[in-house]
């Protein structure tokens, strides 16, 4: 198949997705990046984000398991699709299902020196829910630099009815790098999300890889509207691969 007619199919898929309700993609810390899982890849996610603050106003924490797996057998172009079960503290969450979808391409996919690209979905309610979905799409390109390691940017669109009126769309950053001078298994990582919401927020973090199967991801959480998303906090995520 043509690479232009295999591009038009898989964002058909995409499209379909989304559109369907098919939310915690492949990421860096807190936002997404442009790896995708491949055909038969399938990794479970446990996620929890706990503040360092037990005041009244620090916010709720969060706990979410999550599911993402790869539809594509190519490797310089992947979909995957993933679905969410979170819960928070306080106030109950009304729609406990969320759902995320993206399309990427590796770097170097047509000819050396081109970044690799991402489109997606994350945080996708249900078609009948009641709750506020924050519905958030979102673009990124990145490219990996000797010694500098992978920088990534790009922006994002999500619902105003959850996000709020003229602080739904910003920007996305991050670094990351495989620290091999120390071991292959350690990465470390920055990300950024702009925005007065409930999403925008600076996070550090690194994590170890225990084997192929076990990876650990541990940092720390800084919220762009500590009065909307709520105080510093720290996250743990587990991912296990599957089989």
């Amino acid at each position: 198949m043509k690479l232009g007619r295999m591009l038009a199919v898989t964002a058909a898929i995409v499209a379909l997705a989304c559109g369907s309700a098919m939310a915690l993609p492949s990421g860096q810390i807190n936002i997404p990046s442009v790896d995708a899982k491949g055909l038969k890849e399938v990794t479970i996610g446990i996620y929890n984000n706990a503040r360092f603050s037990t005041a009244a106003d620090a916010g709720a924490n969060l706990y979410d398991v999550g599911v993402v797996t790869g539809l594509l057998p190519y490797e310089k172009l992947k979909i995957e699709v993933g679905a969410d079960y979170g819960t928070v503290g306080s106030p109950a969450t009304k729609q406990p299902m969320t759902y995320n979808a993206k399309l990427a391409t590796s770097e170097d996919a047509l000819f050396k020196g081109l970044p690799a690209f991402a489109i997606g979905a994350y945080n996708l309610g249900a078609v009948n829910a009641t709750s506020n979905a924050q519905n958030i799409a979102y673009a990124l390109t990145a490219r990996t630099f000797p010694v500098v390691g992978r920088l990534s940017v790009g922006g994002y669109n999500g619902a105003q009815t959850a996000l709020g009126k003229n602080n739904n769309t910003g920007v996305l950053a991050s670094w990351d790098r495989t620290i091999s001078e120390v071991s292959d298994k350690l990465w470390l990582g920055i990300d950024y999300m702009s925005g007065s919401n409930a999403d925008g927020e600076v996070s550090v973090g690194g994590s170890w890889a225990f084997s192929k199967q076990i990876t650990l991801l541990t940092g720390v959480t800084f919220y762009n509207k500590a009065a909307l998303a709520g105080k510093t906090a720290f996250t743990t995520q587990l991912s296990i691969n599957l089989p």
